[in-house]
């Protein structure tokens, strides 16, 4: 798994219990509103929305929310209008970035996301930059627990995933993206807690990292994502499974 994805899935469940919540809820209303204006306000028909309302439920989000969220997605409800920005750069140790935005201000985003790569020491780059080093996929982050991750993997390439990458107890499984709901809800019904189910950029040439060197990229990765208009955060980075445990515990 890269370190990127593993960074992610611990960032997440702390997300769940810590002050950051709220934070949670505002990125989550804005995917799910986004999705209902790109593809109607009916989830049996729109994919992104099915994604985006089951990511408010991880995070508690009331219906209430999640249902006015819809609205203005719709039209049934007013709201800022919403412009979907990606940004593209370098961080630390030559670490490739993608930064997905969703902003009623693009001067403002712009700016600010430009500001957080300076400070970390990195710079931002035109648009493709690094996005040839990435492909569009599923991925579905898989908690083994007691059983074989090796077993899980090959149960998920069954249901129609086309990799699966064990590191430790965690299993990484990837999807084309038409695939990944069926791989999921196929994962469920096996009895297996799924971590995250996610459409992503996947890296096709990582950056090792390791325990000196992780900190200051997961810094900056830090930094981008706790920005209110940052929806979501790729890198290249690839850093082993218990030298990002110990890192999170200190952060």
């Amino acid at each position: 798994m890269s370190g990127h994805s593993k960074w992610s899935s611990i960032k997440h469940k702390k997300a769940l219990t810590d002050a950051k919540k709220g934070q949670q809820f505002t990125k989550v209303a804005r995917e799910i509103t986004l999705a209902a204006r790109e593809g109607g306000g009916n989830p049996d028909g729109n994919y992104r929305l099915r994604l985006a309302m089951e990511k408010a439920r991880d995070v508690n989000m009331p219906q209430e929310n999640i249902k006015r969220s819809v609205q203005r997605g719709t039209g049934e409800l007013g709201g800022a209008a919403l412009e979907e920005l990606r940004f593209e750069g370098y961080g630390p140790h030559g670490v490739a970035i993608i930064v997905d935005t969703l902003t009623d201000n693009r001067n403002r985003t712009s700016g600010e996301v430009r500001n957080l790569f300076s400070r970390a020491g990195g710079n931002l780059g035109t648009t493709g930059s690094v996005a040839w080093m990435f492909t569009r996929q599923g991925q579905i982050v898989v908690d083994a627990g007691s059983r074989d991750p090796d077993e899980v993997g090959l149960e998920a390439i069954e249901l129609g995933a086309s990799d699966a990458r064990v590191d430790g107890k965690t299993v990484d499984v990837v999807t084309d993206p038409p695939k990944l709901e069926a791989v999921q809800q196929g994962l469920k019904k096996r009895g297996y807690k799924i971590e995250s189910a996610e459409v992503t950029m996947n890296a096709s040439q990582l950056i090792p990292l390791n325990e000196t060197t992780a900190p200051s990229i997961l810094k900056l990765l830090d930094a981008l994502e706790e920005h209110d208009d940052v929806q979501s955060v790729y890198s290249n980075m690839d850093v082993p499974a218990d030298v990002m445990e110990r890192i999170s515990e200190r952060v």
